[in-house]
């Protein structure tokens, strides 16, 4: 099989995204490499697809055991062999995977980095390994934004399992990338990086000015009133609502709540159920918003996500473009909103009192720039894309700065370039979120959806590993009539066609 027949005929997509087959291609040489990949551009396929063309397994090192059965039935849902090797199983669940690893029952192994230090590692001594995929690898760096010192055990992974690696992130700098490939002591590693710009993501920054403050544009003063105006706006979609503190995140989704909105908060304060309980209900469409800390969020597959809105300044350009880049996996057009203040620089300058001199400096410094690139009236994607290392061109239609965008409603934001913003996202590629937009708004779009989330509850899934929001866009675009039809809507392969095809096909039928 090669790679290209996997793409169509395991996951049904029909081409690749930019990036991913140079990366597939190096893992199928045997080649290491690191691949700087945004958020939804389909990092997970380029170690899925070596693991079906190759035919052995690929260990995932993934970093929170709470998200590892999602993979694994992510995995599934598609029609892969995939297992996960943590201290939540039993001791006879855990031999029975064991036996079946080592018996090459499994394409697909994940597991965390505590774990390939105690009893994961030890299973996975027997196992005849093809690729050592390490997700989220920006976290082996302490100049990355979510330094995690248990990635510091994985630099001797090549050698124990004599197979390549593949470093994942969406976010790193120059920096952070060498220092990931001397950490995992990658051999000439391939280096892929694919672009930072996202069009279907919307982005607006609003300066936190105090009630009493004389009003200008993009300002607000009343930050929980804007909040509430953006998610009732956004009635019955998923959010996320970034907050500073524990303290703000419970009085946030308390205020939501008191006002109708299907709200929850999460920050690390909560006990380890009280946290399993918030992310179930969000990604099975029980709760609209969740309400956070930075400790929800890494590892969230859940790709409709229709907006991200940071209540407080992210606490780094790279903090930003790995939160913000949670809405709109799928594709479709998604909002986010940051609120930023001074205040917020200070909170965070407080928050590194007990770090080493040097490394606290350099957490202020990117708090600082932080408010500088939001206080920037430039384009917004390409600050964030110049800060990762790439030049794009001003977005002109993706955020407030170029389009004019003012999801809050206060005064009018004058676009930098009002004219000829429509031809030119027309260039890049804005006419298929517009496309997404009216099929979003259509009533078969929400009968789909109602569908998509029956069948998800009756299977006790997440509703996106039915279909995703793209994908029944796509259908409600095409309105396939047959089963040749619908197999070729993206997103559509065998397996989701065996299980949920001609249900979906009744559906378009009766319109």
């Amino acid at each position: 099989m090669t790679p290209e027949q996997a793409l169509h005929d395991v996951f049904g997509y029909p081409s690749f995204r930019p990036g991913q087959k140079e990366v597939i291609s190096a893992a199928l040489a045997g080649r290491d490499c690191v691949a700087v990949m945004s958020t939804g551009a389909g990092k997970s396929l380029t170690y899925q697809i070596p693991a079906r063309v190759l035919g052995k397994t690929v260990l995932v090192v993934s970093p929170l055991i709470s998200l590892m059965k999602d993979q694994v039935d992510a995995a599934a849902s598609v029609g892969l062999r995939a297992t996960f090797l943590n201290s939540s199983l039993a001791p006879d669940e855990r031999r029975s995977r064991v036996e079946g690893l080592r018996r090459g029952d499994y394409e697909l192994v994940y597991a965390a980095p505590e774990g390939l230090e105690a009893g994961a590692g030890a299973a996975l001594a027997g196992a005849k390994l093809s690729l050592v995929a390490v997700d989220e690898a920006h976290c082996i760096s302490q100049w990355g934004h979510d330094f995690r010192p248990a990635y510091r055990n994985l630099k001797g992974l090549k050698e124990r399992f004599q197979a390549p690696v593949l470093a994942l992130t969406a976010t790193a700098t120059p920096q952070v990338t060498n220092d990931i490939v001397e950490q995992l002591a990658m051999e000439d590693p391939l280096r892929v990086r694919g672009s930072f710009f996202r069009p279907n993501l919307r982005l607006s920054a609003y300066l936190k000015t105090g009630e009493r403050a004389a009003p200008r544009p993009g300002a607000v003063g009343d930050t929980k009133n804007s909040v509430l105006r953006l998610v009732r706006a956004r009635a019955g979609e998923s959010g996320i609502v970034y907050c500073l503190s524990r303290r703000s995140v419970e009085s946030m989704a308390e205020f939501l709540s008191g006002r109708g909105v299907k709200a929850l908060a999460y920050h690390a304060g909560m006990d380890a159920a009280q946290r399993e309980f918030v992310q179930d209900s969000f990604k099975r469409d029980q709760a609209d918003v969740i309400v956070a800390t930075v400790a929800f969020g890494m590892g969230i597959d859940k790709p409709d996500v229709r907006f991200v809105i940071h209540r407080d300044m992210p606490r780094s350009v790279e903090a930003y473009v790995q939160e913000a880049g949670r809405a709109g996996r799928d594709g479709a057009p998604s909002d986010c909103v940051a609120f930023y203040s001074w205040a917020d620089v200070i909170g965070y300058e407080r928050m590194t009192g007990d770090l080493p001199s040097t490394l606290a400096e350099w957490h202020r410094g990117r708090a600082r720039e932080m408010f500088r690139t939001l206080e920037r009236r430039a384009c917004r994607h390409q600050a964030l894309a110049r800060h990762l290392g790439e030049e794009i061109a001003e977005c002109s239609a993706s955020c407030d700065v170029c389009a004019g965008l003012d999801p809050v409603g206060t005064s009018p934001v004058v676009p930098m370039k009002r004219f000829q913003a429509g031809d030119r996202a027309m260039a890049r590629g804005s006419a298929s979120s517009s496309e997404s937009v009216r099929e979003a708004a259509s009533p078969l779009f929400t009968r789909l959806r109602a569908l998509r989330k029956s069948l998800a509850d009756a299977r006790r899934v997440p509703a996106y590993m039915v279909f995703n929001d793209a994908t029944l866009m796509a259908m409600c675009a095409q309105l396939p009539k047959n089963e040749e039809e619908m197999r070729a809507v993206s997103g559509v392969g065998p397996k989701k066609w065996s299980e949920y095809g001609e249900i979906f096909l009744s559906a378009l039928r009766e319109g």
